[in-house]
């Protein structure tokens, strides 16, 4: 899924990027080479310790609006996968005064409004 998203390019920001906190299930069996491509130092949330991965879980229930837990990943379409980045990453969030990540990670404006609409 890592190289899917990469697409074959160097990730931007990856200065940015210091430390990733996994958890331990097999979907992150490509975590080496991630924290190698972004230079970042892994580490690994207790069994059963959501409170440990916060913004994971949250941004876990931000993807469910697009993909239910009964879709297999692996039907996913880039296209479906560059969607779903985007409009998570143009949503306002409140822990950010309401701005967008992308406005705070880029210094930029939101190039769109948010759509109401959660399927794709």
């Amino acid at each position: 899924m890592f190289a899917r998203v990469l697409n074959g390019h160097s990730p931007p920001h990856t200065n940015r990027v210091h430390t990733i906190t996994y958890d331990n299930g097999l979907e992150f069996a490509e975590r080496q080479q991630m924290a190698n491509t972004l230079s970042a130092k892994i580490y690994f949330a207790n069994p059963y310790a959501s409170w440990e991965r916060g913004l994971n879980e949250n941004t876990n229930g931000l993807i469910r609006q697009y993909l239910p837990k009964s879709k297999p990943l692996d039907q996913v379409t880039d296209k479906q996968l560059k969607i779903i980045m985007d409009r998570l990453n143009h949503r306002p969030r409140k822990t950010l005064g309401f701005k967008t990540p992308h406005e705070l990670f880029c210094k930029k404006k939101p190039l769109y409004p948010v759509s109401r609409k959660w399927t794709i």
